[in-house]
């Protein structure tokens, strides 16, 4: 019989509504205020990470994903849905109280930009023991020696621990907050693009660094980019969103050989092909129009209906499910692309795989 592994992060249907506005005079005197609108950041989003995995989130700008990524990282608190981490119902926890709960170490976070995210006012040494602090209550010489041990581990040398940030360079700032991450050994790191702020070069230097803590410490790893090419080598899978909804996943390199979902195709065939000539790169696939917005949005229409070209009249009835398409492959649409060659093609509904 085979074992049931849970997955160390577990995300079910979950949401983050934004209140606009003030409700109208008429409102109190309504039910639930009926006439407030919303701005859906995240709009039932489900998906799991498990042990020792990376899973990469992309999308362009404004689709959830730093919204998202806020709420697993339980800065804030999601209007409805559930977050189980190893099991257990964190997301029903309130954000002010979780600080303080003892999964707060386990879960931690590689901020975007690595000046922006350290106090200009502490030192290295004190940027990586304050969580050691706060998180373990480790002080005096345990503290010492364990701030000096991860900044081993992240190629921080030890005479850089006494600067402050303004005296580091992109690459040592990166460095600190990546060892300030992992002092309270978390099993999962949220890295929110940890490498756009840096030079191309360092930038690679970065990624082996995370490649390498991760087998090390045996992390997962939720890995949030624009840049694709950096997705495609550093992840086992990955989460494409698309306005506040997960619109397809599945193994990075099925993903990125052969995309499913009209919005994935169009997002993918942007991505440089290295060591490609001119004449084989892949040709570009627009998408016609403006997105739909996200301010209470029909819950029945699906959201790239109106840019997209396999859309029928079913697309603007039912909303189509994030489904299983092939074995590991999921995707929201009701006409997925089961064939690159056939993309122009008129489009077939297919079955659910059981």
């Amino acid at each position: 019989m085979t074992a049931v592994v849970t997955p160390l992060l577990a995300v079910d249907g979950l949401q983050k509504l934004y209140p606009l506005g003030k409700p109208a005079p008429l409102a109190r005197w309504r039910r639930r205020g009926a006439a407030r609108s919303y701005l859906h950041a995240v709009d039932g989003v489900g998906f799991t990470i498990g042990r020792g995995e990376t899973v990469g989130l992309v999308g362009e700008s404004g689709c959830g994903k730093s919204t998202l990524v806020r709420l697993l990282a339980r800065l804030i608190d999601p209007s409805e849905g559930g977050i189980r981490f190893d099991g257990e119902d964190i997301g029903a926890v309130p954000a002010r109280r979780f600080g303080r709960s003892a999964r707060r170490a386990q879960i931690q976070m590689v901020f975007q930009d690595a000046t922006d995210s350290l106090n200009p006012r502490f030192t290295a040494f004190r940027a990586i023991a304050d969580p050691l602090l706060r998180l373990r209550r480790l002080s005096g010489a345990a503290r010492r020696a364990r701030v000096e041990e991860v900044a081993r581990l992240t190629g921080l040398p030890a005479e850089l621990l006494t600067r402050f940030p303004h005296q580091l360079s992109g690459g040592q700032k990166a460095r600190v907050g990546i060892a300030r991450a992992i002092a309270v050994e978390p099993r999962l790191l949220i890295l929110d693009e940890p490498t756009s702020a840096l030079d191309v070069s360092v930038q690679v230097v970065i990624l082996q660094l995370l490649d390498d803590l991760k087998r090390k410490l045996d992390l997962s790893y939720l890995f949030v980019s624009h840049d694709l090419n950096v997705v495609r080598l550093l992840c086992d899978r990955i989460l494409v969103m698309y306005l506040g909804h997960i619109i397809e996943s599945g193994p990075a390199a099925q993903v990125f050989a052969a995309p499913v979902h009209p919005y994935s195709q169009a997002l993918l065939s942007a991505v440089p092909k290295i060591g490609a000539g001119a004449g084989a790169r892949t040709q570009r696939i627009g998408l016609p129009g403006e997105p739909r917005s996200p301010i209470d949005p029909d819950p029945a229409i699906c959201p790239l209906y109106g840019r997209c070209n396999r859309a029928t009249d079913r697309c603007k009835s039912a909303m189509p499910p994030l489904r299983e398409i092939a074995p590991g492959r999921l995707a929201a649409c009701h006409y997925p692309i089961l064939d690159p060659g056939a993309a122009d093609m008129p489009p077939q509904p297919i079955a659910a795989t059981a």
